[in-house]
């Protein structure tokens, strides 16, 4: 028999082989673990941030995407904004969302997303003291997404119920504006509402969200937007989470200046609605990106201010005649005016338009309230801007900067779209800029870009017909007062109620409401 010590030592010398295999196994296994953790902090270095700490206790996110519904494929419009709301507005796999809005309102905390043509954005603040606990639930919405069939057709119904409820049939101001970017950018990539088509949206599946989620959803698509008081280490711990998603290649795409054909065009949005509102605009090769934006945006500020009561067409339509609540200018997309001051962040466009805004008009005063903010701004092409205009928006846009900047959140949105557009900090590059800009500038910019031929002018109105044939005609539009008016007014406004739209009849056209975003 063999000793007990002969025993182990046979038992020993077996095992040798077998414990240098497990050896070499494991020493192969930290090997992998070693390089799938460099490949991980590899990706996490590539992926883009804009990264601006501060000693704040709040932490504000925006992870922001380059991608949005210029990416919709032909005939599934919207598929990009519904993407991004089963995102914020559905679950995770590990949380419904109900359960999501619970967790979130301990810590007086939200999570939104803002989808536009080139940028879908993804936005949230939280208190430092939160900031695991609300990291953990927005990373697994957008990296271990739920995509549960009720959430799909509850965002889907919300969709569709914007697009024929909210714009058609409540709410004339946003109606116009995106109608007629839907028009100015025809046969565009940017020509259909971001929310989709109705008839798109019918269509759509919750397969065509998650096919455009894998296309879009990726490191090269994704820039890291982060703010505040958050640890030292947060930011690339983040990035090396996100490097989760598929790496994705090549340059954000740019989109080039819609074909326009030459001559105005006039459509006439036929609406039950106690008010005329108008919108007229036309596209621009000119962002922030371009050396004459500044020149353009101090055009936009004298023409109308967004709710501003000292702007030009505001005085010369409200303050002098009464005719309507606002009137406004503006060389970026700036929607949901009505229930905002100042625009958002996170809309960069590769083209963008300029629009003149007109809203509410009295129905008998449509005609000549078109007539005098087409008058105003062949003014405004004859003659520029008077100096001592000039030197006075000047002033005001370099201390607006900071109005726009003047948040946390805010500044970190600016900061995204500096990034994008190449430009130095918002209120930096928008003292540097001013500083420089001549009232030659200015008015050299409005004879090279601001054409009149180009217009394209929406009207929502319930006497289409009627006004159609006024324009086509070129009928007088006289207006009456309440009060008496100076003479100077009067004056102006037996030029106005002749002023001549030049139009044919084929270029001014009803379509019925309905039929809009269809």
């Amino acid at each position: 028999m063999r000793s007990a010590t002969t025993t182990l030592l046979i038992a020993l010398l077996m095992l040798a082989p077998l414990a240098a295999q497990a050896q070499r196994r494991g020493r192969g296994t930290a090997q992998k673990q070693m390089t799938s953790s460099t490949s991980d902090a590899a990706h996490a270095a590539a992926i883009a941030s804009v990264l601006e700490p501060s000693q704040s206790p709040l932490v504000s996110f925006r992870l922001l995407f380059m991608t949005g519904s210029a990416n919709d494929p032909a005939g599934k419009e919207g598929v990009a904004a519904l993407t991004a709301a089963m995102l914020s507005e559905g679950g995770s796999r590990a949380l419904a969302y109900e359960e999501i809005t619970e967790a979130f309102y301990p810590m007086a905390a939200g999570f939104g997303s803002q989808v536009d043509k080139e940028m879908t954005v993804f936005a949230g603040t939280t208190h430092v003291d939160n900031l695991e606990k609300y990291y953990g639930i927005i990373r697994d919405m957008l990296l271990d997404p739920g995509f549960r069939e009720d959430d799909f057709k509850r965002l889907k119904e919300d969709a569709a119920t914007y697009l024929k409820t909210t714009l058609r049939q409540g709410n004339d101001e946003e109606l116009g504006k995106e109608y007629l970017y839907d028009i100015v950018y025809a046969g565009h990539p940017y020509g259909h509402n971001s929310t989709g088509t109705v008839s798109s949206l019918e269509k759509l599946t919750l397969d065509d969200v998650r096919d455009f989620y894998r296309a879009n959803y990726t490191q090269a698509n994704l820039v890291v937007g982060l703010a505040g008081g958050y640890p030292t280490d947060f930011a690339e711990r983040l990035k090396s989470d996100f490097a989760k998603l598929p790496a994705g290649s090549g340059a954000p795409k740019k989109y080039a200046q819609p074909k326009t054909a030459p001559g105005m065009r006039v459509e006439i949005i036929k609406r039950e609605t106690r008010a005329t509102a108008i919108s007229m605009g036309f596209p621009i090769p000119v962002n922030r990106s371009h050396r004459d934006w500044p020149a353009l945006a101090l055009v936009a500020s004298y023409l109308g201010q967004h709710r501003s009561s000292v702007s030009h067409l505001y005085q010369r339509l409200r303050e002098a005649r009464g005719l309507n609540y606002g009137d406004y200018a503006y060389v970026e997309y700036f929607p949901r005016g009505m229930f905002q001051f100042t625009p958002s962040p996170n809309l960069g466009r590769s083209s963008q338009i300029f629009q003149i805004w007109i809203r509410p008009v009295e129905p008998q005063n449509s005609h000549f309230a078109l007539r005098a903010a087409l008058y105003e701004y062949d003014k405004l092409l004859r003659e520029g801007i008077p100096p001592k205009d000039f030197e006075a928006i000047r002033d005001f846009l370099v201390k607006y900067a900071n109005v726009l900047t003047a948040t946390q959140g805010a500044r970190l949105g600016y900061a995204l779209d500096s990034r994008y557009y190449g430009t130095p900090e918002y209120t930096a590059f928008m003292r540097a800029s001013l500083s420089k800009l001549t009232v030659a500038d200015v008015n050299r910019a409005i004879k090279q870009y601001l054409a009149p031929g180009q217009l394209r002018v929406v009207v929502i109105t319930k006497d289409a017909e009627g006004l159609r044939d006024r324009i086509v005609k070129g009928t007088p539009s006289p207006i009456t007062y309440n009060s008496p008016k100076p003479a100077d007014i009067l004056a102006e406004d037996k030029v106005i109620e002749n002023y001549k739209i030049p139009v044919r009849p084929d270029q001014v056209v009803i379509v019925p409401v309905d039929k809009v975003f269809q």
